[in-house]
């Protein structure tokens, strides 16, 4: 991405989470330090780019999911930049009546996101920070977009591990869990550390200290588990992205010893 198209406000020079997972994905939307601070990822997760598109892809089918089980509201907490099946696509090709609310704080990705979606009045993107659960669900915009007395899909993918207080994590999912109508569905993914080792996983720690976002928290899996709390968990349970339904049946091995990112699907009865 050239210099020249930098919103104000941001500095190129300060990798960005979600740049650094742009380029994961074979993107062109992030700068050179982007660039670097990915390719280091890489160096110490050679899986990384793998996990990506794991990830990505889990997005796809835990929204074709829940719009087939009826779903046709979705609010997409930490976005990220578009690329290719969007929620917006992915649950409007089951229902056209689908809406979508798309959430993140990084200026580049609320500009690139409101011009993919100019001619799509069903799906808006608004500055939001998952910090603050409560400003997310009363924004005027997200209220007059969505019907929360209503079944709600609620997604959160890759964006937890970026809040690094246990404490505060918790209490972020939980009331988002309390604003859900009985029917809604919230589906996480998280980073998990697996054998990683300790130097390595202190040196991917450091290395997202340096981005905007300033810091990563993989958690283990009874930690990412408990965020599903009061709901019912859909099989396979929480797993690695890739073995969440997948389409190609070698992918269904689940392997708890490298690094990747643990996601599920819960239901609120």
């Amino acid at each position: 991405m050239s210099t020249e198209r930098v919103p104000s406000g941001i500095d190129p020079s300060i990798p960005s989470v979600a740049r650094m997972y742009d380029y994961y994905l074979g993107g062109k939307d992030n700068f050179a330090s982007d660039h670097e601070a990915a390719e280091k990822m890489i160096s110490l997760v050679p899986n990384i780019r793998e996990v990506a598109r794991a990830n990505r892809e889990f997005l796809g089918r835990a929204v074709r999911l829940m719009a087939e089980s009826g779903v046709r509201q979705f609010l997409d907490i930490g976005a990220g930049l578009p690329t290719q099946q969007n929620v917006h696509q992915v649950a409007r090709d089951v229902a056209p009546d689908a809406r979508v609310v798309y959430v993140d704080n990084d200026p580049i990705v609320l500009a690139h996101a409101r011009a993919l979606l100019t001619d799509n009045p069903d799906t808006i993107v608004v500055h939001g920070d998952v910090n603050a659960p409560e400003a997310i669900l009363d924004d005027p915009e997200v209220r007059r977009h969505l019907d929360l007395s209503q079944p709600v899909a609620v997604l959160m993918l890759a964006i937890l591990h970026f809040v690094p207080d246990d404490k505060d994590a918790a209490s972020i999912v939980t009331r988002l869990r309390e604003s859900m109508a009985p029917g809604s569905y919230l589906a996480i993914s998280h980073g998990y550390t697996g054998e990683i080792g300790g130097q390595t996983d202190q040196n991917v720690r450091d290395l997202y200290n340096k981005t905007a976002t300033g810091s990563v928290k993989p958690r283990d899996h009874a930690e990412i588990a408990a965020y599903f709390d009061g709901l019912e968990l859909l099989e396979p349970g929480l797993v690695p992205v890739s073995a969440w339904r997948p389409e190609r049946e070698w992918e269904a091995e689940i392997d708890l010893t490298k690094p990747t990112v643990l996601g599920g699907v819960g239901r609120l009865p």
